[in-house]
């Protein structure tokens, strides 16, 4: 990031490691719609009502004043002021509402854009960052095959992703079912706080969430034990999730036959369903791991959260879940599944931890020399004439010295500097990276394969 930036959390980046986040942005995109998906973007804006009441990042909302309203804002309740959006969901949910009627369901829409959020800025997160997401939402209902499908779609994004010199990526996924009947067997009945508590276990630890459980959530020492072993289960199997939560239920004496015993079940089986489905495609990428809680309250079914191996620091990079009543008109609800991307804390790492870096700074091709200004039109002439034919060309910014113009191209990374014909010798073009010179016509030349293109490399050796 560029240094001496005034604003902390607010990322600007140099033009060659803008270059690795667009073909990142680039990447995903082809991912995304190589499996269907219909690319849209919203309004940065939504309303207070829309954007508040959905967990932990409520407190995080940038809120929008006009100058000329300054020191009135109390006058005008939250609900109606207007704020940045902290994530694409929200605003899906809203543009699906308006516009269902011309829509075809189910709706799969990917959507690349920036997000704001409050919170404390450090390495890998921002304020003001870029997410990737993909989300199918149903018009009524939504079948369980799409849990299965879009974090298998994320999976093969992050794959894809590895030359850029991303490790490799594992979903861990829960069941909001699982847990909240988990929870109310043992008689607890603030789920939705142990749910944003358990949400923090990375972050702070099991003893601190432990002593929070009890503080902030009325549960008991007993409770909150159960509640972190829990969190502490994880399985490759359904079969195997199925033997060990069953244990844990005895264990902690629920009921096999209460409706908070059911609806832990219920989310079993779709859990587990999604592990066994996910092993036959992609065996391993997918596992239950059922301390993931996610911190958003729209969340009713299945969790997810990614993590790439050995680099834990960054958390997860890909999350998301199941919504079932988000998005309604009237009696009729859309709900949704959905995954998002924190692209902007991936670049982070691409560029610092990876060292991923841009084979050249400009996506020209190739410079085209001026001999002196009287003729720079000539020079202009050549760069159309590439152009035309899908050549990116940039021309000399001055008739300075030949040596200065090669030296200008080299800075840029431009591998091929284009001398126009003179009285005494023809048109050539020059590769300044093997020193090859050749006769050359813009109608019929074309740049080497190596060269043609801008690239980005990996300097680190996680792929």
């Amino acid at each position: 990031m560029a240094k001496g930036a005034s604003l902390s959390g607010f990322p600007e980046w140099l033009p060659e490691e803008r270059v690795v986040e667009q073909q990142a942005i680039d990447t995903l995109r082809r991912i995304f719609e190589l499996n269907g998906f219909l690319g849209i973007e919203t309004r940065a804006v939504e309303q207070g009502s829309s954007l508040l009441k959905k967990g932990e990042t409520s407190k995080e909302i940038y809120l929008l004043s006009r100058l000329q309203e300054v020191g009135q804002e109390n006058d005008t309740p939250v609900e109606d002021r207007l704020g940045l959006h902290f994530d694409l969901t929200v605003p899906l949910s809203r543009y699906v509402v308006e516009n269902s009627g011309a829509l075809t369901f189910p709706f799969k829409r990917w959507q690349i854009q920036k997000v704001w959020r409050g919170e404390r800025p450090q390495e890998g997160r921002f304020r003001e960052f870029i997410q990737a997401d993909i989300d199918v939402v149903g018009n009524g209902d939504l079948p369980e095959h799409y849990e299965v499908e879009l974090p298998l779609v994320m999976v093969n994004a992050m794959e894809s992703l590895r030359a850029f010199g991303l490790p490799k990526a594992t979903v861990h996924a829960n069941n909001r079912k699982l847990s909240e009947g988990f929870y109310r067997g043992i008689g607890l009945t603030d789920i939705e706080g142990v749910l944003r508590e358990i949400d923090k276990l990375d972050k702070i630890g099991a003893d601190e969430v432990g002593r929070l459980l009890v503080e902030t959530c009325g549960a008991s020492a007993e409770q909150a034990n159960a509640c972190l072993r829990l969190a502490d289960l994880s399985a490759f199997t359904g079969e195997e999730l199925t033997h060990r939560f069953d244990d844990l239920c005895n264990e902690c004496s629920v009921d096999a036959n209460s409706d908070a015993y059911r609806l832990a079940h219920e989310g079993l089986s779709t859990l587990a369903m999604i592990v066994d489905e996910s092993a036959k495609i992609r065996p391993g990428s997918v596992i239950a791991d059922l301390k993931i809680a996610r911190g958003l309250d729209y969340y009713t079914g299945s969790v997810y959260e990614t993590f790439l191996d050995g680099a834990e620091s960054l958390g997860s990079i890909c999350s998301g879940g199941r919504y079932d009543n988000l998005a309604s008109q009237g009696s009729r609800k859309y709900p949704g599944v959905g995954l998002s991307i924190g692209l902007s804390r991936l670049v982070s790492y691409m560029l610092h931890g990876a060292h991923a870096q841009a084979s050249r700074i400009s996506p020209a091709s190739v410079l085209v020399a001026v001999w002196n200004e009287e003729d720079r039109g000539d020079s202009n002439r050549i760069a159309r004439e590439l152009r035309a034919r899908g050549i990116s060309t940039d021309v000399s910014p001055k008739a300075v010295k030949l040596g200065k113009q090669i030296r200008y191209a080299d800075h840029l990374g431009i591998p091929y500097v284009w001398f126009p014909a003179t009285a005494d010798a023809e048109e050539s073009v020059k590769n300044i990276v093997t020193g090859e010179q050749l006769p050359a016509r813009t109608v019929s030349w074309s740049p080497d394969s190596v060269y043609a293109q801008q690239t980005v490399q990996c300097g680190g050796d996680n792929h």
